[in-house]
Formats: C-alpha cells, sequence, structure tokens
C-alpha cells in the first residue's frame, strides 16, 4: 500500500491491486461501531499540507508554519498522518525534518480542511476500528459551495482509509463535514440547525431523516441540536467552531456578552437549546461558557493581496470579520491544543487559556499562534481528524 521512492512514500492510485478494498455493506450502530469522543486516547491524527491559492495568501507561507507548530504540538503525545500534494511533498518534508512521529505522505486534495473530508473514526469497544466515508460538496455544492470543484477532497476519505488498511463504512450520497459533529462517546452528537439543515447538504431529507442517519452511522442514541455556530461561519456554522465535548455531560459553549455582537443573540439561543436538553444517559448538561476574542478578527488589505481565486471560488474581501472562536481547539493525548489569536485579543488569548486549563486540569494547554490558519477559513480542530485507539472497553 506505501510506495517508497527517493525517500518519499506515496499513495498507491485508485486502481492498484492491494487498493481494492470495498466498502463494508450494513449499518456500523447494527455492528457495534460508535464514535468515540475526542477526548478520548488517540493512536493518530491526520492533517493536509496547505497549497490552494484561495485559500493561503503569499503562497501559504505563513499558513505552513502555523501547521507546522500545530503538527509538533500534536506529535509530541500521538503519530501525525501529513498529506502532501506531489508538488509540496519536499518541502513539506523540509519543513518537518526536525519533528519526530511525523509520517508524510503524497496524495492530491482541492485543499487542506481534513476535519471535513477525513474519514471518521468508529470502533467497537473490543479492540475493533473503522471508519465512514461521507459525501464532501464543498460545504454546499452548487448552492453555496465555497469552490466550484471538489473531486479530490470527496475522495480523500476512501484514499486514506485504504493507504491506512481501514475498513470502511460507505454513507455517501449522505453529505456531512467532520466539523458538523462532536460526539461524547456515550451515544450523544452534537450539532447545529444552521448547517445540517442547510440547502447545500440534504435537501431531500428532513431533521428526523438526519438524526436518524447520524445515529446508524455514529452509533449513537441522541442527537442534541443547537441553532447556530459562530456568525460568519462560512461553513454553514459548524458545531465545532461553537460547542464542544470536554467530557461526558460537559460542554464550552463560544459566548460574548456584548449585546451588539451579532454572535450573542447566537449564543444566546444556542445556551438555551442545551440548558433545555439531555443527553444520551438522560443527564442535564453542564454547560461553560468560554468567551470568544474580544475584538474581531479582520481580512486587512495586505491578506487580500496574497490570495489567487478560481473561477466559481468564494473571495474573500477587505474587512470581512473571520469566525475566530477559541473553541476550535484539539484534544491530543495529554493537551488542549488551542488557537490564539495575538494583536488586540492578547489578553482574550490569555483568558481562553486560564479557562481550559480549570476545566481540564489533567491536560496542558497549548496555543498556538493561529491567526495564519483563520485566514484560510477555519482553525486548529478545521485541519485535524482524530484517529482513536481501538482498545477494548
Amino acid at each position: 500500500m506505501r510506495n517508497k521512492e527517493n525517500g518519499l512514500e506515496d499513495v498507491v492510485v485508485a486502481g492498484d491491486e492491494d487498493t481494492q478494498m470495498c466498502p463494508i455493506a450494513g449499518i456500523p450502530k447494527e455492528d457495534g461501531y460508535y464514535m468515540p469522543a475526542e477526548f478520548e486516547k488517540h493512536d493518530g491524527c491526520i492533517l493536509i499540507w496547505p497549497e490552494r491559492p484561495g485559500s493561503w495568501p503569499h503562497g501559504a507561507v505563513a499558513g505552513r508554519r502555523a501547521f507546522a507548530d500545530v503538527i509538533k504540538a500534536i506529535a509530541r503525545s500521538e503519530r501525525v498522518y501529513l498529506a502532501a500534494s506531489k508538488a509540496t511533498i519536499a518541502e513539506a518534508r523540509g519543513a518537518l525534518q526536525n519533528i519526530p512521529n511525523v509520517e508524510i505522505f503524497a496524495v492530491e486534495t482541492d485543499d487542506s480542511w481534513a476535519r471535513d473530508v477525513g474519514p471518521t473514526f468508529l470502533v467497537d469497544g473490543k479492540g475493533g476500528r473503522r471508519c465512514v466515508n461521507w459525501e464532501f460538496n464543498a460545504w454546499g455544492g452548487t448552492f453555496n459551495g465555497l469552490y466550484a470543484s471538489w473531486e479530490k477532497d470527496n475522495a480523500f476519505a476512501t484514499t486514506f482509509a485504504k493507504w491506512f488498511s481501514c475498513e470502511y463504512y460507505d454513507a455517501a450520497p449522505f453529505v456531512l463535514e467532520g466539523g458538523s459533529i462532536h460526539s461524547d462517546g456515550e451515544g450523544t452528537i452534537l450539532v447545529t440547525e444552521a448547517c445540517l439543515l442547510s440547502p447545500g447538504r440534504n435537501p431531500d431529507l428532513d431533521k428526523e431523516d438526519i438524526e436518524k442517519k447520524l445515529c446508524q452511522y455514529l452509533g449513537a442514541e441522541k442527537v442534541i441540536w443547537i441553532p447556530h455556530g459562530i456568525y460568519g461561519d462560512e461553513t454553514d456554522e459548524h458545531v465545532d467552531n461553537m460547542c464542544a465535548f470536554i467530557r461526558p455531560g460537559e460542554v464550552v459553549l463560544a459566548w460574548t456578552d456584548n449585546e451588539d455582537d451579532p454572535q450573542h443573540l447566537y449564543s444566546k439561543a444556542s445556551l438555551e437549546a442545551l440548558e433545555n436538553a439531555v443527553d444520551a444517559k438522560g443527564r442535564k448538561l453542564v454547560i461553560h461558557k468560554l468567551p470568544i476574542p474580544s475584538h474581531p478578527v479582520w481580512i486587512h488589505e495586505e491578506d487580500l493581496e496574497g490570495y489567487e481565486f478560481e473561477e466559481g471560488e468564494d473571495e474573500r474581501e477587505i474587512g470581512e470579520r473571520l469566525a475566530a472562536s477559541y473553541v476550535n481547539f484539539y484534544f491530543s493525548n495529554g493537551s488542549v491544543i488551542m488557537p490564539a489569536f495575538g494583536g488586540e485579543n492578547v489578553d482574550s488569548d490569555l483568558q481562553a487559556a486560564f479557562i481550559m486549563r480549570d476545566l481540564c486540569p489533567e491536560r496542558e494547554i497549548v496555543q498556538v499562534p493561529a491567526r495564519d490558519i483563520l485566514v484560510g477559513g477555519g482553525n486548529i480542530h478545521c485541519i485535524t481528524q482524530q484517529i482513536p485507539a481501538n482498545l477494548i472497553n
């Protein structure tokens, strides 16, 4: 499955003999598989080296530096599997050559959002691990997708599953991105209405149909819907930028007390939904407010000068507000790797770190300067996809 030539590891293209792994027939839940929580133990993490000129300005130089910082933080406690195009794999190896526990392989993608295009991994609590391939349509397809062609991104999950020798279920044509779901590992899935009910996802399915599909393919019993994500989030408000489980029955929610900020109404409505919800175990949720940056993060003129947009690609504008949130963190083994935005938000960065330190005293809090990831459209959680350990319960 892995072809080593000139020191590089390349994905064997579909069609070669030993990549002919077919999807598993059946339903994960019926087979005893479920999505564990991100705060549980991992065997590794998937990332994709940034390259797309319409996402990463000025040749992705600053973006790659930020990715490398995230990779270094994760690789301290779990293996990192980094995909890079054939055009950039040598540069990626050079940038990461002093970071141990990183495996770089060649595969072509449209962009670098491993959370959304990667497979969703499941376990059965008996030592088994499988994954799910969803349909990916660039966050909205022809309705409001962010670029016109997404075939390579849509193929990434199955390509990785074959390369990683992991059996997979195929949920396509059901459209779902990894950033639109959070699991507590005990039967509860957290989503936003703004995203999953968007006409650009599964317009022929109603809320009940979507819940059924989520429960079947994630091995869940309960879906908790909150109305909104972060204001201005171009993914139609993914849940992973707004609310996350930090342990069973306990979440952090992006918050602002500023009633003049449009985020206030979004967060207030989502708080009310969470307060009225119970999880799959019948528990009322413990909700912790995690303030957003005190100052909005904007696209600057110098950012805009560095983009190269393709025809049909969503274009940025000077003064565009980016969907900055500290909830967009990644649980690695033993750490919380979370964004810092710097500048006039230095105090906000410190406040967020202190809150997470108090909420997760068993973990090291690692903040990474992440504005250069945010200008691409997401943040640390968006560029990572965990591979859970297949432990026996």
